[in-house]
């Protein structure tokens, strides 16, 4: 099943290439509450809902998925966690000296998350880059801490393509990966059932006609298993929260006018537009990035 958030915050089934279905009055949800934990409260229950959602489906309207505009599919989870530096390709272009194995993961916040129709928007930093990086999303069925590497699956709920966008540079990055909309998330969360093992995933990124990035999950560096349970060791997941499982080689920078394209085997594909801001400014990136590195094929 492929669930989607679109227009003012209703819940969908996508039910074929080109249609969706309304599913937020079927599930007891307002798609205008505040906050919007929805898409939450779907996921924890789903096992429950999913029947209800099935049986009703034949019978509710067809909406095209072209007239709709396709938001982030869990606005307001407890949690984006992100791993760095998790190929080892990425690494050796950036001449990282370590792995997300032994290095952990970072927090975005929730605000900087986007949908698959909104997007990207640059901020006003004329001395400085904005890279695009591909990366799966893994989003959380059921809560947990302290999750064994063998129980995995029983909390994953699906997966969705995601993008972490960042300033380059040498600050915090939290703060160059924190502006609002550098988290695009969608086109929709795939159900785990849907995609099968994810370990062996083909992944591309085009920026325009322009291949940048191109990669396969059998890649990864902390496998999926690994960032599960290094995750909880440490956190309690709750459903809705959102692994960003790293990027491969490839990284570079997008402009005003772009359209970033990523596609992930099995999961779905999302292009989104680049534009440039007026706001954003900060004093921290008033001075230039000059790299002390060169990337590295």
């Amino acid at each position: 099943m492929k669930i989607v958030r679109f227009n003012q915050g209703q819940l969908g089934v996508v039910v074929d290439e080109r249609h969706v279905v309304d599913i937020t009055a079927v599930i007891g949800e307002d798609a205008g509450a505040w906050p919007p934990v929805a898409a939450n409260r779907l996921i924890a229950r789903f096992a429950e809902l999913r029947p209800l959602i099935e049986r009703a489906l034949p019978h509710l309207p067809r909406l095209p998925l072209a007239d709709v505009k396709l938001l982030t599919p869990v606005p307001w989870p407890n949690k984006v966690i992100a791993y760095p530096v998790n190929y080892h390709d990425h690494g050796r272009e950036m001449q990282a000296g370590y792995r997300a194995d032994v290095q952990g993961f970072f927090l975005k916040p929730a605000s900087s998350l986007s949908g698959a129709d909104e997007p990207v928007v640059l901020p006003n930093l004329p001395t400085r880059e904005v890279h695009h990086e591909a990366e799966l999303g893994i989003i959380i069925g059921k809560g947990g801490r302290g999750i064994r590497r063998e129980d995995w699956q029983d909390h994953v709920f699906g997966y969705a393509c995601l993008l972490d966008m960042v300033v380059r540079g040498r600050e915090e990055r939290v703060f160059r990966k924190a502006y609002d909309s550098f988290c695009p998330v969608g086109p929709w969360i795939a159900t785990a059932d849907e995609v099968g093992d994810p370990t062996h995933l083909s992944m591309k990124l085009w920026v325009n006609d322009e291949i940048r990035q191109d990669c396969n999950t059998r890649d990864l560096v902390l496998d999926i298993p690994g960032m599960v349970e290094m995750a909880s060791a440490v956190m309690t997941l709750q459903p809705g929260d959102v692994i960003a499982t790293g990027t491969p080689a490839g990284v570079g920078p997008v402009r005003d006018g772009d359209k970033v394209r990523i596609v992930i085997e099995r999961v779905g594909e999302m292009t989104v537009d680049i534009v440039q801001g007026s706001d954003g400014a900060t004093a921290v990136f008033d001075k230039p990035y000059t790299p002390d590195i060169i990337k590295q094929k």
